[in-house]
């Protein structure tokens, strides 16, 4: 940002896997004032030569061949590729030359995400890019499109990324640094899930107040292009005042509409083949993007009952040589309820797929597709969170959010299966809440967080959606088949705030330097009472006196970190008396930090970083 200068807007972004959004509210108005978060309509190419304002900003970017020349926008006569609707329309004529569902690879924890990867099956004359540069290049035309719009630069102002509640700490990264590469310098990151309930506070004004009640439990359901995000956020009365907190954040579940296009496209294929067609790899390609173009057709506001389905032959450059098929309303809406959205018990759960020893590169999606049975066990995860006594967690008010939300059906079948598992539990059905807005809520509730930021609004408190244990060895001589105990450090309690430290009673422990160590990692989603600092037994002798028991089933081991800490000049296997010390990062990432007590040099502290923002 310029010296001195201040930011006149808070922007919202929405950087979603099939499309984005981009919405501002005007920053410095006086309180009472504020003129409402308006939705930017974004410039992209909607054909060769055609230049279109959308709402909507397909999440695709085509790479032409060299015959076609540049594909010029009115800021730049000469690009050679482009982003938004033009480049979603040739999907399905030249699969191996478009990007899509960038931001599902950006969180693919088995790849290097910076690695030219995408597309997949490009042509040999076409240089892939990485998903990170992807995210860069739709962050960048976004701020094109607003420099142009406002005069001022998107780096200028206070921008606001939406990010699904469950993204890991890696992918927060990199998407802080796709957009610092398009000049976005101190993003700040939200959840897509408290962004849409933002954007219904916004919406509502202060009827928001009479539509949620002290005790009510919001289950947010988001499910969009790429994953399908759960969260609940709680309402509680203090001081006379009726706040919100997020209580519960699901796993990072990689199923939504991108899942969808592939079994109309598998339906597709069967049809096209009983009739003779070849359907190769980069055949099945166009026939998911042209599937995803045929479902948002069947779940928009007035779907057809047929929609027709063309993708191009292999070799042909014609679309009279096209492959031709046909998908119907009844069709398509069977295949999703019964496949997606089973109806099944509150006690299902998803079921585990066995792994192949040897696969293709590709997205690690959910191994079960019943978004039901995911919702059923974040429930049941999470009952601890409010109203421990009953079987699940009990939500009160649901909002719906994403695309794939936009089938009257979908919704139907999702609230009368929740409804069915509340009741069967003594409890109420959930109301939904009215007026959200499916496709461009994260945006607009990110530019209205940005108000809150700076004091106008409504806040969410969030943070941490478990409490954070570091293992502890305690003292023991060596017997047979019998471990040293072992006791959990609460290093970050329950709901503790990004950008806040755990403060430690100065309890003084030992590190191993020099060699590989490992630090053992607990998370708790129902203990919400421990403080900092203290310790909880996980067997007999492990805490000592004042230690606290943890009982079967609250405490769950995460996966190991295994460091080399640096010696500084101390013997390889030298014991180092330290103090501990615990933060959580802006972007979720949960840094434990031991400073020695006698340093080697000045600031010597060794950091150790868990990702606090994966599976739930």
């Amino acid at each position: 940002m310029t010296a001195g200068s201040a930011p006149r807007f808070a922007v919202g972004i929405d950087l979603g896997t099939t499309h984005c959004a981009m919405a501002v509210a005007a920053l410095g108005e006086p309180p009472g004032s504020e003129t409402p978060v308006e939705v930017v309509e974004v410039d992209q190419l909607v054909g060769p030569g055609e230049l279109e304002r959308r709402l909507l900003l397909p999440s695709f970017v085509y790479f032409p061949p060299e015959s076609e020349g540049a594909l010029p926008l009115p800021w730049d006569p000469e690009r050679r590729y482009c982003i938004g609707e033009h480049a979603r329309a040739r999907a399905p004529e030249a699969p191996g030359r478009v990007v899509s569902s960038a931001k599902s690879w950006l969180c693919h924890p088995s790849i290097d995400r910076r690695s030219g990867i995408l597309p997949l099956g490009a042509p040999d004359d076409l240089e892939k890019i990485s998903p990170v540069e992807v995210s860069f290049r739709l962050l960048d035309h976004l701020g094109e499109v607003f420099a142009r719009r406002y005069g001022v630069p998107l780096g200028e102002q206070d921008v606001v990324l939406a990010v699904p509640a469950s993204f890991d700490a890696q992918a927060r990264e990199l998407t802080v640094e796709a957009a610092t590469v398009a000049g976005i310098e101190e993003p700040i990151l939200l959840e897509e899930p408290q962004a849409a309930l933002y954007a219904w506070i916004d919406r509502s004004g202060e009827a928001w107040r009479q539509q949620l009640r002290p005790g009510d439990v919001v289950l947010v359901v988001d499910i969009g292009g790429g994953t399908t995000d759960l969260s609940a956020i709680a309402a509680e009365e203090r001081d006379g005042a009726l706040e919100l907190e997020r209580i519960a954040v699901g796993d990072h579940i990689l199923l939504g509409g991108d899942n969808m296009d592939l079994l109309l496209a598998h339906r597709l294929r069967a049809e096209l083949e009983a009739r003779g067609a070849e359907i190769g790899a980069l055949e099945m390609a166009a026939l998911g993007h042209a599937a995803r173009a045929a479902k948002e057709r069947m779940l928009g506001p007035r779907p057809p009952e047929k929609v027709p389905v063309a993708i191009a032959r292999r070799g042909a450059k014609l679309v009279g040589g096209a492959l031709r098929g046909e998908l119907d309303r009844a069709t398509v809406e069977s295949l999703l309820l019964d496949g997606f959205f089973p109806e099944v018990p509150a006690d299902a759960a998803p079921a585990p797929r066995p792994r192949a020893a040897l696969r293709q590169l590709g997205l690690p999606y959910a191994s079960d597709p019943a978004v039901t049975k995911h919702l059923a066990q974040f429930l049941a995860r999470h009952r601890g969170a409010r109203g421990g006594a009953g079987a699940l967690l009990r939500p009160s008010a649901l909002l719906f959010n994403g695309g794939v939300l936009a089938s009257k059906r979908v919704r139907e079948r999702l609230r009368t299966t929740l409804d069915g598992w509340l009741t069967a539990d003594g409890a109420e059905p959930a109301r939904e809440l009215p007026g959200a807005d499916l496709d461009l809520a994260v945006a607009r509730g990110a530019a209205y967080y940005g108000r809150v930021r700076r004091g106008r609004g409504v806040r969410i408190r969030g943070g941490t959606a478990r409490a954070y244990y570091v293992g502890i060895e305690g003292a023991a001589p060596a017997v047979p088949g019998v471990e040293p105990p072992v006791s959990a450090l609460c290093v970050a309690p329950f709901g503790m705030e990004e950008g806040t430290a755990a403060a430690f009673p100065a309890e003084e422990l030992y590190a191993v330097v020099g060699e590989p160590v490992r630090f053992r990692f607990f998370a708790s989603s129902v203990r919400r009472d421990d403080r900092a600092g203290e310790r909880i037994d996980l067997a007999p002798g492990g805490g000592g006196p004042a230690a606290r028991r943890a009982r079967p089933g609250e405490l769950e081991e995460l996966a190991p970190i295994e460091v080399v800490l640096p010696t500084e000049g101390r013997a390889e296997g030298d014991v180092v008396p330290v103090h501990l010390g615990a933060s959580v990062t802006a972007i979720g990432t949960l840094l434990l930090e031991a400073v020695p007590l006698e340093p080697r040099k000045d600031g010597e502290r060794w950091r150790v970083e868990l990702n606090v923002r994966g599976a739930r």
